[in-house]
């Protein structure tokens, strides 16, 4: 793991730079930088990180492209323990800031920084200025609208799809890692999702070992709306929901 010993002495940009390619999680050239951030990664800031181990540099083509090495993750996950280079400014005093933040609420949610910023097909390779301003711009009509409502209602949503949903939900609702929520509440973030495949899921996650679903013993302190999102399994109506450690 990496400590505060371990995080080299690095100068504003040369943080901005370690920063911004963590949070896009891919290569990036100097002119994606530019558009991007405001700056681009040359001269004496871009051999130090090469010198360092931390960025990997392709030269053998302009614009020169830019990419974190797993030693550079490991930097820059961790550029919160270091104290900011005074000639930041509160810019770079603000940017430790929420770094720190980051990290803490990745750790509470168990997620590791790769892939909270794991970049998906539609987000990997963003049009640059120059096809952004030649693109025309798609024609939209009534029809079109509602062809592509039908079918975004149509398109079936996989059991592994919606167990994905409820995890998400349920890291939205619980304060910590194991604690009970509602199944009401979960429903209430979930209410685009099928009833019929949210409760199949539900079913299915009981038997996962980080997962309970249990009935609410005091059966009077349920609310009309509590029963309503009761899910049944067995013979029973569950009504409260935990995922993480006993």
């Amino acid at each position: 793991m990496t400590s505060p010993a371990d995080v080299p002495h690095l100068t504003p940009n040369q943080i901005n730079a370690l920063v911004v390619l963590m949070v896009e999680a891919r290569r990036l050239t100097n002119v994606e930088l530019k558009e991007l951030a405001g700056f681009t990664l040359t001269g004496k800031d871009n051999t130090k990180l090469v010198d360092l181990g931390l960025v990997d540099t392709d030269r053998t083509h302009r614009p020169f492209a830019h990419e974190l090495t797993e030693q550079g993750w490991r930097v820059a996950r961790q550029l919160h323990t270091a104290a900011p280079p005074k000639q930041g400014g509160s810019t770079t005093r603000s940017l430790f800031v929420v770094l720190s933040n980051l990290h803490r609420s990745l750790d509470r949610l168990r997620v590791s920084h790769g892939d909270f910023f794991k970049q998906t097909e539609a987000t990997a390779a963003p049009a640059t200025s120059e096809q952004r301003q030649e693109a025309p711009a798609p024609t939209v009509t009534a029809t079109t609208t509602t062809a592509a409502a039908a079918a975004a209602a149509a398109a079936p949503v996989s059991a592994a799809e919606v167990e994905a949903l409820v995890r998400s939900a349920y890291r939205d609702l619980a304060t910590a890692p194991g604690a009970w929520v509602g199944l009401a509440d979960v429903r209430d973030r979930l209410t685009d999702t099928d009833r019929a495949a949210l409760d199949a899921a539900l079913r299915t996650m009981v038997g996962r070992e980080d997962v309970r679903i249990i009935p609410v013993a005091n059966t009077k302190s349920l609310t009309a709306r509590d029963r309503a999102a009761a899910v049944r399994i067995g013979n029973e109506d569950n009504h409260a929901l935990a995922i993480g450690p006993a």
